[in-house]
């Protein structure tokens, strides 16, 4: 018989598409470079539909954008974030331009896509990153691209120069109290209202900070519709535009990979131009502006009046930080009225010792070191701010005095403030204070009837102690702070005795606090004082120790448990005396 073999028809495998997007940059906004975006766009958008094995995954694009960073490319972050969620197979590029021109960013991303399987190419070039040599000519060509970007950005930087040299703005800047006509500045009528305000308030002496509020409460916004903050207010001081002239170059990129930039300060050449605009403030106000800014950085926080200072203030250095000593906040103790300043770093003020770890100096001792220094019975302010430059904290005990005529002298100092201030009455008054609720700064931390109890025997006040009985349950106990001898007293039976004096059915501490004055216990007898002067008395009693209760079925199971007991052992007791000694004794003897 002949052998049949079937032959089964195998299914064709078919292959997944690669998901295919492509990436297209400008960074220049002009009409013609727009063109260009939109060429790149319909260029992969047509390539990609084209090729049956790939799955269009979309075009990013970034307009106007450098490629010398990526932090500030919305669609190329978009685009590695769908590579991570995996929507993206291959990426395609014009060039390694395109897709960065810094080195390190271009390598760095790369490699993370080739790590999570994403195919980069860059067609002009004709690299892909997956290949062997991918990489190196990566590392290579994208140095090239570096160093091309460099050197369009120096024939930026010298297309700049020249219109500078020219008079012409390197674009148009935006300036509040000011709007661009075409090329040119034209005056903003109800900005330029606030400036002026700006300048005449500097004038007469107020802060930034002070007109800083003023325009948050005449409602007046920035030239972006946000808060006008004291920054801005003194950058508009400092703006020479305001005069009707333009100074070219105050600020420049020092990177430009980084596009960071820098104030000039001399590096690079100023370009003055005149009468470009309309003038908002005068020439002679803007320069009277700037000597008195000059001044009150020279004299620092003394400059403002709105700050309170004393002959102190910017002129105590720490060494260590080289910040200026501020005057530490009241440091109040018994009585309100009286106050205690130190003088303390601004940065361990603000920041803590671990930052500086400066000695700080008591108020009091400060001026006794400057007396003695200043040859001074007593301390004189008027004295001290004319001869004295300033003090420098010299470790833990040394203070040093320059002289506003050039000299120097060191004076050693120890700080008493403790024993100057904690005196025995303070001490007293201070725990005195700090016995009852309603004094002590910490009540969260006492319960209702603290300071309210006094000893009858010994005038101390009773103290609180948590005490947990045999059955688990925890209670409070008041006791003389003295061990006297007097009782100990419930905390639950004596906030019942004060409902009955008050006439409450519940315990209120603020009805407590309210009518009564004080809570006396003298043996058993607890007396109410109240506020009016007039006393009630309570006999306290002590609390019955309870024993346990036994259900009826406990003691008939123990009432047949003694029984069960008394009859072994009388039981036990019988079999004993049967076998007494005695009682095997023979009735009679062999020899009877």
């Amino acid at each position: 018989m002949a052998k049949i073999t079937k032959v089964e028809q195998k299914m064709p495998t078919i292959k997944a598409k690669k998901k295919v997007a492509a990436y297209a940059r400008i960074s220049m906004e002009s009409e013609r470079m727009h063109h260009s975006l939109s060429a790149q766009i319909s260029y992969y958008n047509a390539l990609i539909q084209k090729k049956p094995e790939w799955e269009f995954a979309g075009v990013y694009a970034d307009d106007g954008i450098s490629g010398t960073g990526i932090a500030k490319r919305t669609e190329f972050q978009r685009m590695l974030a769908d590579c991570e969620a995996g929507k993206i197979n291959i990426i395609l590029t014009k060039s390694i331009q395109r897709f960065a021109r810094n080195t390190v960013d271009l390598l760095k991303t790369v490699r993370h896509l080739k790590d999570i399987g994403v195919e980069v190419r860059f067609e002009k070039e004709n690299i892909n990153s997956m290949s062997g040599d991918g990489e190196l000519m990566l590392s290579i060509l994208a140095s090239f691209a570096q160093e091309e970007s460099r050197s369009i950005s120096e024939n930026v930087k010298w297309g700049t120069k020249k219109r500078f040299e020219q008079g012409i703005p390197n674009g148009h800047f935006q300036i509040y109290g000011y709007r661009w006509k075409g090329d040119h500045l034209v005056v903003e009528p109800e900005e330029a209202k606030i400036v002026k305000l700006i300048f005449d308030n500097f004038m007469n002496g107020l802060s930034a900070e002070s007109t800083e509020k003023q325009l948050e409460e005449m409602g007046v916004k920035s030239y972006k519709g946000v808060h006008f903050s004291n920054s801005s207010i003194r950058q508009i001081l400092s703006n020479v535009t305001y005069t009707g002239n333009l100074l070219f170059q105050k600020e420049y990129v020092s990177d430009t990979i980084t596009g960071k930039s820098k104030k000039n300060n001399g590096e690079l050449p100023q370009y003055w131009v005149e009468n470009t605009h309309e003038a908002i403030i005068p020439m002679e106000i803007f320069q009277a502006v700037q000597k008195e800014r000059q001044r009150r950085r020279e004299l620092g926080a003394l400059a403002n009046w709105s700050i309170n200072t004393s002959c102190f203030t910017s002129k105590i250095k720490c060494p260590i930080c080289g910040k200026n000593y501020r005057r530490s906040g009241k440091r109040q103790r018994k009585d309100p009225n009286e106050v205690y300043y130190i003088w303390i770093c601004r940065t361990k003020s603000e920041k803590g010792a671990k930052f500086c770890d400066a000695k700080s100096i008591p108020e009091n001792k400060l001026k006794a070191v400057c007396a003695e220094a200043l040859g001074l019975n007593e301390f004189e302010e008027t004295q001290f701010s004319e001869r004295v430059r300033q003090i420098t904290v010299i470790g833990d005990d040394t203070l040093e005095f320059s002289f506003t005529d050039g000299m120097v002298l060191q004076k050693k100092w120890k700080s008493t403030a403790k024993t100057d201030w904690w005196t025995v009455e303070r001490r007293n008054a201070w725990g005195e204070l700090h016995k009852h609720k309603a004094t002590n700064p910490n009540r969260r931390r006492f319960y209702e009837f603290t300071g309210f109890i006094k000893c009858g025997q010994c005038g101390e006040n009773f103290r609180c102690q948590g005490t947990i009985l045999k059955n688990g349950t925890q209670v409070r106990t008041w006791h003389c702070g003295r061990t006297c001898g007097n009782i100990t007293v419930r905390d639950e039976i004596l906030k019942d005795m004060v409902c009955d004096v008050l006439k409450l059915d519940e315990f209120s501490e603020e009805r407590m606090d309210t009518e009564l004055e004080k809570i006396t216990v003298d043996g058993q007898m607890i007396t109410f004082q109240f506020q009016d002067g007039h006393t009630e008395s309570l006999e306290y009693v002590k609390p019955k120790k309870k024993g346990t209760k036994h259900t009826e079925e406990f003691k008939a199971y123990m009432r047949e448990l003694m029984k069960a007991k008394w009859k072994e052992r009388k039981m036990h007791g019988t079999k004993e005396s049967n076998n007494h000694p005695s009682d095997n004794k023979p009735l009679h003897s062999d020899t009877d």
